[in-house]
């Protein structure tokens, strides 16, 4: 069990630790020379059940108060201290709230210096601190008297804690070592010599091993595990709601700082942009409007940061309230992490709450959807599954971003009964059936309005389909939809176009033959060939029905058409987008002065093509260039 101090500055705090453990938390110079603790302090004891006791000392000091929350972010038990002689003070109350935002709800009171003042005094004092603790969770913490120099009252609390860490929630930290990936807030990094750079902290969740591969984030930078101490001493493992100090190989001290995790690769994303449920204190006296500047205290890191409420214009004392946290640093953080809130000036602590989505959209942040998403969200966190949040994911979810949500191993992302997994090519993706059901007639819709729209042509490419029927669905998802439907019969891949089965047109016997005279003198006309009249006159047919034959062979895939009466072999059509790619990877873009010239026609005639590229999906036309699609399916160069 981790134990954490709390309370005013030269209450007794690190005196008191130094009694339960025998270690002086105070290892500075500077500290022992004021008598006060400046960092963050450690100390251990065994417990008589062969467990261990971690102990976070903390600053009291009202400028130090960002240190205090580094260290009662990670802790498992809170040990309020109180002095009889001054009774409840200004950090007394400031801790309070703040164990309160960060959900620490097991505790107790140390009520110091009691050789200092009488009975009355001591029970004036009780009395306040049992008003302080009356509205928070740790209300009903038992209150211990003692005097710390002299060990009076010492034995009974330490008594205490080790019935406390006896009786501690183990079997959720089981769960979270077992299922959870593993994190840990680094709050202390320092070197020994003949070891290199260590790193000190909590670990959050999950487990690591001696010999793991870890990343130190938000700056992404791998390293290896050498060696492992848990609550101070050697082992194999390292486990949650542990306070672990781990060796690791690859990287230097400078490139590691409080704030910092040390976690699976898998696991966490740096943002800058955070959605939260904030809730301000009653006794803020302050609102906070949009772009007001905080302190934003989360895990062991502290960062500016500015908020921008989403439900309402201001967030009042009192309130709670969706908000986006936009901050000057990124940060690595799940759903549910606990944070607070202070002050531009870093003076007083405002509030605090949960983290909903660590990766916020700065788009359409306050929509309707947006406000169902982190509703479901919200329903994650409080355990009700993944159905909410994929009823309001009209094209599923990256199983990838569903790790990054819940933290889990892979394999321990609980899917309901009623959802399905599809395999792109790219990764998985979790959607419910009714969504994939719907996904799937949408695309078969839209399909048949393109045939009835437009008859004469095969279908379109699937780059274009997708952007008729799903534009915002991701191009691993679409692939996928298609494959289905294609494996299915459902509609036809005649690459590179997509139409239902019975979109095919039929030549008459007369038609036929007049196809087989005219598609030659096409494709001998390769990026140049003879328009409609032309070919009319060659082969002595009316107008009309060479224009007809030649609009059902654009059906059957066998020519396009470029512009009105102008038809292309298929043969040459793939040629000229080859040149187009070729032409955009090595230049970026492509001018219509440079593809005339490596196709070598007329001006006009280049910038015609380039148009029809731009309508099947090959090319994007920005200014007076065009750039190939991602999506598009012509890309073979």
């Amino acid at each position: 069990m981790i134990v954490g101090t709390a309370g005013h500055i030269d209450h007794g705090k690190t005196t008191l630790v130094r009694a339960l453990t025998g270690v002086d938390t105070d290892r500075l110079k500077e500290e022992k020379e004021r008598g006060i603790s400046i960092e963050l302090g450690y100390a251990y004891a065994p417990s008589d059940q062969g467990a261990v006791l971690g102990f976070v000392d903390v600053p009291g000091h009202e400028r130090l108060v960002h240190t205090m929350a580094a260290g009662a972010s990670g802790i498992d038990f809170a040990l309020l201290v109180v002095a009889a002689d001054d009774g409840v003070m200004p950090q007394t109350r400031e801790h309070a709230v703040i164990l309160e935002m960060f959900g620490v709800a097991r505790g107790a009171v140390a009520l110091t210096k009691i050789d200092r003042v009488d009975e009355a005094r001591i029970a004036s004092v009780e009395s306040e601190i049992n008003r302080l603790l009356s509205t928070t969770s740790l209300r009903g913490a038992p209150v211990f008297r003692l005097n710390a120099l002299t060990g009076l009252g010492v034995s009974e609390i330490r008594r205490h804690l080790e019935v406390e860490a006896a009786n501690s929630p183990s079997a959720d930290r089981s769960v979270d070592s077992r299922e959870k990936l593993f994190r840990l807030a680094v709050d202390r990094v320092f070197t020994l010599p003949g070891h290199g750079t260590v790193v000190a902290g909590t670990v959050f969740s999950g487990s690591v091993r001696t010999g793991d591969t870890v990343v130190v984030l938000p700056s992404n930078t791998p390293a290896r595990i050498r060696s492992i101490h848990a609550h101070n001493r050697p082992a194999d493992v390292g486990l949650a709601g542990e306070r672990c100090a781990l060796n690791l190989a690859g990287i230097e001290k400078h490139a590691i700082r409080r704030g910092d995790w040390v976690a699976d690769s898998r696991m966490l994303v740096p943002t800058t942009r955070i959605d939260v449920r904030l809730q301000l204190l009653e006794g803020s006296n302050r609102v906070l409007k949009s772009w007001s500047a905080v302190h934003f205290h989360h895990g062991a890191a502290h960062v500016t940061a500015h908020v921008i409420p989403l439900e309402r214009p201001v967030i009042s004392p009192g309130e709670s309230s969706y908000a986006q946290v936009v901050l000057e640093e990124p940060i690595c953080s799940l759903p549910g992490d606990r944070f607070i809130v202070r002050d531009a000036q870093a003076m007083h602590t405002l509030g605090g709450g949960r983290v909903i989505d660590p990766s916020a959209p700065s788009r359409k942040r306050r929509s309707a959807e947006r406000m169902h998403v982190l509703g479901a969200i919200e329903s994650l966190i409080a355990g009700d599954g993944l159905r909410p949040l994929l009823s309001e994911s009209p094209h599923g979810i990256k199983h990838a971003d569903l790790v990054h949500l819940t933290g889990c191993v892979n394999e321990n992302v609980r899917i309901p009964d009623d959802a399905i997994v599809v395999n792109g090519a790219r990764g998985r993706h979790v959607l419910l059936v009714a969504t994939w059901r719907s996904l799937r007639e949408q695309t078969l819709a839209a399909l048949r309005r393109f045939h009835a729209e437009v008859p004469d042509e095969p279908g379109p490419d699937i780059g274009r389909l997708r952007r008729i029927a799903h534009p915002q669905i991701s191009q691993d998802l679409w692939e996928a939809l298609i494959g289905e439907l294609a494996h299915d019969g459902a509609l036809v891949r005649s690459d590179p176009w997509v139409h239902l089965p019975d979109h095919v047109v039929a030549l008459t016997e007369g038609e036929t033959a007049l196809a087989g005279r005219l598609q030659p003198l096409i494709a001998a006309g390769r990026f140049n060939p003879p328009w409609v009249r032309d070919l009319a006159r060659v082969t002595t047919s009316p107008e009309e029905s060479v224009r007809s034959v030649l609009r059902k062979q654009v059906t059957r895939g066998a020519l396009f058409q470029v512009v009105h009466d102008l038809f292309y072999d298929r043969g040459c059509v793939t040629e000229l987008a080859e040149l187009i790619t070729r032409l955009a990877i090595e230049h970026g873009s492509v001018e219509a002065a440079q593809y005339r010239d490596v196709v070598g026609v007329g001006r006009k005639r280049a910038i015609q093509i380039l148009e029809f590229f731009d309508r099947v999906g090959h090319t994007r036309r920005t200014g007076d260039s065009r750039v190939l699609r991602v999506d598009s399916t012509w890309r073979k160069a």
